[in-house]
């Protein structure tokens, strides 16, 4: 990145794209008010337009970072933790699309939320009809006061209101990608798993996906349970949840994945916390904060 790319922000006081690893928590004023966010895009002057409108229309947003790839877009939020993420979807190297998928598997504490994605993008009425159904907003080129007055609109309402009764619901961030990753590659439809193999006791065995009730991991293995049988893998849930059909397994905690068709229902234990119950099966599955809009009103 040359040095015009990497020019400090006053109002930050961190230099955009830097290496210097800051502590997340001194960036927030008294009282953690500050919605802080990255910007991501290969072109620099696309940066500093949608910085100026950002500057007119949400003055008091704190822009900690600004990345001109996928790559850089992810360290950036690795190491600054923003509320907000805008994305390029187009980016040499990694997308923005990947990008969004390697962000939205960062760990976080449970009672933490993974940021907000906007998307940065041309003109695309499919891209654009992909969003209007989606748990994510869309920026587009170049960024125009009105629209954008529109997008910060939503963007702080979800801020506001995620992880509690209030946030709006939709569905996973991953069938947004999936959808986002087949509106851009049309050539390349998505092919998902069908079958598992895995360990049960010393046998390995081919378990039928549509079986599985869900996938929870550990730092080693993946259990896989059906309503029969219990069995490893040693794929994390990171890469199975690009390899599954984001319309059947949601993804609820950042370790586990549920067949939508096996959900029995929803409670909330007594901190408040949403539980899932399974079909046929006695677990309990704990919801994470970053995933309640899944089950809005519940």
């Amino acid at each position: 990145m040359s040095q015009s790319d990497r020019q400090p922000d006053p109002s930050s006081g961190h230099a955009p794209g830097s290496g210097h690893a800051a502590d997340p928590s001194s960036e927030r004023p008294p009282g953690g008010a500050a919605i802080r966010a990255v910007i991501a895009d290969d072109e620099r002057l696309m940066r500093e337009q949608l910085r100026a409108r950002l500057a007119e229309v949400w003055p008091e947003l704190q822009i900690v970072a600004e990345a001109r790839n996928g790559l850089e877009a992810v360290e950036m939020v690795q190491q600054h933790r923003p509320d907000l993420v805008f994305l390029d979807i187009r980016m040499p190297g990694l997308t923005g699309v990947d990008a969004a998928r390697q962000i939205a598997q960062m760990e976080v504490d449970d009672d933490e939320s993974l940021p907000e994605i906007v998307f940065i993008t041309a003109y695309d009425q499919y891209a654009v009809e992909a969003f209007e159904q989606g748990v994510a907003d869309y920026v587009l080129k170049p960024a125009e006061r009105d629209r954008l007055q529109v997008t910060v609109g939503r963007i702080r309402k979800r801020l506001a209101t995620r992880g509690t009764a209030d946030a709006d619901g939709g569905p996973p961030m991953q069938q947004l990608l999936h959808q986002l990753a087949a509106r851009l590659n049309p050539n390349q439809a998505p092919r998902y798993l069908e079958w598992i193999q895995a360990t049960v006791g010393q046998a390995i065995q081919m378990i039928p996906v549509a079986e599985v009730l869900f996938f929870i991991s550990d730092e080693k293995y993946t259990r896989v349970q059906t309503a029969q049988l219990e069995a490893l893998i040693r794929k994390p849930i990171k890469e199975l949840i690009d390899e599954l059909d984001p319309h059947l397994f949601w993804q609820i905690h950042r370790s586990t994945l549920v067949n939508v068709k096996a959900i029995a229902g929803v409670t909330r234990d007594f901190r408040g916390r949403q539980i899932v119950g399974v079909k046929g099966h006695g677990e309990k599955l704990e919801v994470s904060r970053s995933y309640t809009h899944l089950f809005k009103g519940m």
